[in-house]
Parts: C-alpha cells; structure tokens; sequence
C-alpha cells in the first residue's frame, strides 16, 4: 500500500504532499508523487508549466516538477505519465483524472492526498481534478483545501453550539 499524491507544483499540491510526507513517516507507507502530463500546450500553460512562447516540452516538465517535489519530500518516489488524447469528446482534465484513478489502483494507494480549492464543493469546476478522482471508492481521500493558511477562526463554528439534543 502507498499514499499517492496527484502534483502539478501548485502551492495546494505542495502541502499536499507535506502532509503525506508526514503521513508516510507515521504510518511508514510509501509516498508517490504523480504529475501527471497531457499532451495539451494550453493545459501546461494554465498550470504554469510553461509560459507564452515557451516550447511544450514534457521531458522538461516531468523533470521541473520532479526537482519541486522532492524539495518538499525528498524520500518520495515521483513518477509522470504521459497521456494522450486518444478519444475526441475527452478534455485533458479528464484524461489526467482517468490516468490518476489507473494509477492508485495499481498502486493499490490507501489514500490520496489531493490540493484542491474545489474538491467537494457543490460545483466542481471542469478543470478540477479534485473531484473526479474523489468519487472512487478503492482508496480514501485526504483534501488539502487551503494552501498553508489556517484560515479565519471566525469561519469555523463551535460543534457543541450548533448541535443541540446530543
């Protein structure tokens, strides 16, 4: 069994992986850090990957994202898959999410620690990962949604406050 965690270098994917890193040592579990690279010039731009007249090159891009990940968990194993769209109705995203989905279950992954601002919100946007790859039941799903900030104290409620009869 390992931990996976989906990286595209985002500050969200970045805490992601701290907290599996940290998750790994405690549970002694394998971390895997998978970027996961469409062949789609405009998908790596919007990541900011590359910038405007910068050449598509995924070589250079699995090795910038590899050298980020193993800044933040150098014990990791990081891997990139590239994908291909092999069927015209299927956006990037979703072929990024059929790869990260293959590849937990090959991994036999007990969680993954997805970076995800949308991640179980009532609208998922189209170009989130977060929940199409929450939805499968193989494996249980750590969110990250915040990067690195504790958020507003005033935003969470006192459990015992809210609930009453208990």
């Amino acid at each position: 069994m390992s931990l996976l965690v989906p990286f595209d270098g985002s500050e969200l994917a970045m805490n992601a992986l701290e907290r599996a890193s940290t998750f790994g040592d405690l549970l002694d579990e394998e971390v895997v850090v998978l970027t996961v690279i469409p062949d789609d010039e405009e998908y790596a731009r919007d990541r900011g990957w590359i910038t405007q007249g910068e050449p598509f090159d995924p070589e250079a891009i699995a090795a910038g994202m590899q050298t980020r990940a193993k800044e933040v968990a150098p014990e990791a194993t990081v891997r990139s898959e590239r994908v291909s769209s092999d069927e015209p109705t299927a956006t990037s995203t979703t072929n990024v999410v059929r790869e990260i989905r293959r590849v937990a279950g090959d991994l036999e992954a007990s969680v993954v620690f997805i970076g995800s601002e949308n991640a179980g919100s009532v609208i998922a946007p189209q170009s989130s990962v977060g929940s199409p790859v929450a939805n499968d039941q193989r494996y249980d799903v750590y969110v990250v949604r915040e990067p690195g900030d504790e958020g507003d104290s005033a935003d969470r409620s006192d459990i015992d406050s809210t609930q009453s009869g208990f």
